[in-house]
């Protein structure tokens, strides 16, 4: 049970969001966002990419090096159409992505990232955990942070506190 416990600890999932705040969508400040945004991350395999766009106005396909140059969609390896669309990273080496929507890709909606295999001993610093499963936000709010979740642990404690409390006034009368 120890070593589930570690392994599971050495080999947890990172959720990356594409694009941080800008998502994915053409971007305004010229082709190289997605490049500088993915040379500030590492990827392992087990990872997830979070892809935040609009169903119907973008999608994300995975294509061969090949096709990334030119933006070919004829040889797409896999592609989703509705966002925000999760990519989990199963192996690893370079993987390439682009949007195929009209001319979205030659205007620079497209990533390149290289995928580390899973390390077995743990890195000198720590990761932080991934957060949560996100459910598929609607359109509205997309991109929006999420709310804060309910922590039933500090209604225990409050619930153990009154108690305590109550007793305490219940012994003085």
């Amino acid at each position: 049970m120890l070593a589930s416990v570690l392994f599971h600890g050495t080999a947890a999932q990172t959720t990356h969001v594409v694009g941080n705040a800008l998502g994915w969508n053409i971007p305004p400040n010229g082709p190289s966002a997605y490049t500088t945004w993915a040379s500030t991350q590492t990827f392992r395999v087990g990872d997830v990419l979070l892809f935040n766009f609009i169903t119907g106005f973008h999608n994300v396909a995975e294509v061969p090096k090949a096709a990334y140059g030119p933006c070919t969609t004829s040889n797409t390896i896999s592609i989703a159409t509705t966002g925000p669309a999760r990519v989990t990273l199963n192996a690893p080496g370079t993987h390439y992505y682009i949007c195929t929507v009209g001319t979205h890709c030659q205007n620079g909606q497209k990533l390149t990232i290289n995928v580390s295999a899973i390390s077995t001993t743990p890195s000198p610093t720590a990761t932080p955990a991934s957060p949560a499963p996100v459910s598929p936000p609607t359109d509205s709010t997309i991109l929006q942070p999420p709310s804060p979740s309910f922590d039933p642990s500090f209604t225990s404690v409050a619930f153990i506190f009154l108690l305590v409390i109550g007793l305490f006034i219940f012994c003085m009368i």
